[in-house]
């Protein structure tokens, strides 16, 4: 690691200071994306700014909502029995991420934050139409995730909470790397508040993204032999050595199928 200056602020106006005074600053929140860049010399900041004592990690949970503190870790979120009773599809994507040490350390607003494009809680936010609160506005999710690794966030914004609408019916399912457990397809359904909408991680260049075909099929007819026949054209997918884009394009279309059924 490079040298840095470490704070750990016990207010939200003071982490916002923090990294508001300093553009090499960066905020350190569950840090298992972070640690491992640190370790390897790929970033080198000036400050890192810890997020742990904000006071950021809370679940609430009202007749039409589930709200989620930023720093409340992914293991919370498995084990909430609110959470597993109102949107019991969140409550296993986060039981699915990683294994035992990262969903004891990950967070739920610093997967959004990072915005990784095999990450699975963009697709929760996504197709949940999610509303993402920061220390300065509120951004709907479809505004939120702009690309690979990117997002409406400016330097200074720190995520607060996460609000999801609680949905009629929900599921998701994903094709996981055996090793990273990091989605190589995974996809997001839900049927609710905000209508039908269907969410794809793991398999686009540009991160997460709605699967507008399969949206207007299942609007029309809730089932998965609705989507069975819909294809994705390969070009716009990932490639590597994992998969080709042309495999993910198959997983797309089969991975949309067993969410509708797990959804019911």
């Amino acid at each position: 690691m490079y040298d840095f200056t470490y704070s750990k602020p016990s207010s939200l106006a003071d982490a916002v200071a923090a990294l508001a005074g300093d553009d090499q600053a960066k905020a350190l929140a569950g840090g298992q994306t972070f640690i491992p860049v640190l370790k390897q010399r790929l970033n080198n900041p000036s400050v890192v700014v810890d997020l742990a004592g904000l006071g950021l990690s809370f679940i609430t949970v009202t007749g039409e909502s589930v709200t989620i503190g930023a720093t409340t870790t992914h293991a919370a979120v498995a084990a909430s029995k609110d959470v597993r009773n109102a949107i019991p599809a969140l409550a296993a994507l986060a039981g699915g991420i990683g294994d035992n040490q990262v969903r004891n350390r990950g967070t739920i607003g610093g997967s959004l934050a990072n915005n990784d494009p095999s990450a699975c809680y963009p697709a929760a936010a996504l197709a949940l139409g999610a509303t993402i609160k920061t220390s300065k506005r509120e951004i709907a999710a479809d505004d939120y995730f702009q690309g690979m690794f990117t997002t409406a966030l400016e330097p200074d914004e720190l995520i607060v909470s996460v609000s999801f609408p609680i949905p009629a019916k929900a599921a998701y399912v994903k094709f996981k790397n055996p090793a990273s457990r990091y989605a190589m397809v995974g996809v997001f359904v839900a049927k609710g508040p905000k209508g039908v909408r269907v969410a794809v991680t793991g398999a686009g260049q540009g991160g997460v993204h709605r699967h507008s075909a399969a949206e207007a099929a299942l609007a029309a007819n809730w089932s998965a032999d609705s989507v069975a026949g819909i294809t994705v054209p390969a070009d716009a997918l990932n490639s590597d050595i994992h998969a080709s884009a042309e495999y993910r394009a198959h997983l797309v279309q089969v991975v949309t199928k067993r969410a509708v059924i797990a959804a019911g």
